[in-house]
């Protein structure tokens, strides 16, 4: 049987207090869905369920990237009626992955559900993959041995750089790459920013990429996780 993983979208629909429209980001669901979408089984999962909503930012950002605009037409069963969180199983997985926007930040870092569902798969030592802000999901998960997923581990999500470059800072709950350096990351970023960076740790089982150009290597890294 092939692998099954849970995609998972954020619900959160405005940006803190700013009232812009935010959600997921389009290549990063988009890039890492076609490349393991021929090889595993994809479920997708949001905290609340139904449509979630997608970036329009993200929809003119990539406007001429082929794989995007052909996901956007073609895939919307995807994010228009997705799985609540709270009704997953984990036993039912082999992987999961938090695609990335800033949505997150507000509606999936920390969550209890969150952190239950990857302290489950981490423990079993099953696939944990995220990319940009979608990092933000592996903040303050503490396994079975008491130990923080990410301390130790080397570790990627959007810099505090990129963000002070989109100016977004100040609108933020927290600085992702701040928060992972307080976990105990071995946080690590491109050479400059927005430059693809993919890191890998738990021995091939954790996988994260620091923004949209990373999309691409962290699909290709979870194929390897996965063994496909």
């Amino acid at each position: 049987m092939a692998p099954k993983v849970l995609f998972v979208l954020t619900s959160q629909k405005v940006l803190g207090e700013t009232g812009r429209p935010t959600g997921w980001f389009l290549p990063e669901f988009a890039h890492p869905y076609h490349l393991l979408a021929p090889h595993v089984t994809i479920d997708v999962a949001s905290p609340a369920g139904g449509e979630a909503p997608l970036d329009p930012n993200s929809v003119e950002m990539f406007k001429t990237d082929d794989i995007a605009v052909k996901f956007l037409s073609e895939k919307q069963e995807l994010w228009k009626n997705t799985i609540k969180l709270e009704n997953v199983n984990t036993e039912d997985y082999d992987g999961i992955f938090f695609v990335g926007g800033h949505g997150p930040m507000f509606d999936i870092a920390r969550a209890p559900i969150v952190v239950s569902l990857i302290k489950s798969l981490a423990d079993t030592n099953k696939l944990v993959a995220a990319v940009c802000h979608g990092s933000a999901a592996l903040l303050d998960v503490k396994l079975s041995d008491g130990k923080l997923l990410v301390d130790g581990e080397p570790v990627t999500g959007f810099s505090n750089a990129e963000e002070d470059a989109m100016g977004l800072s100040g609108a933020m709950p927290f600085m992702l790459e701040t928060d992972l350096v307080k976990d105990g990351a071995k946080y690590e970023k491109a050479d400059q920013p927005w430059g693809a960076k993919v890191c890998i740790g738990r021995g091939g089982k954790l996988v994260t990429g620091q923004n949209p150009a990373s999309g691409l290597g962290v699909g290709e890294k979870m194929k390897v996780a996965l063994g496909v």
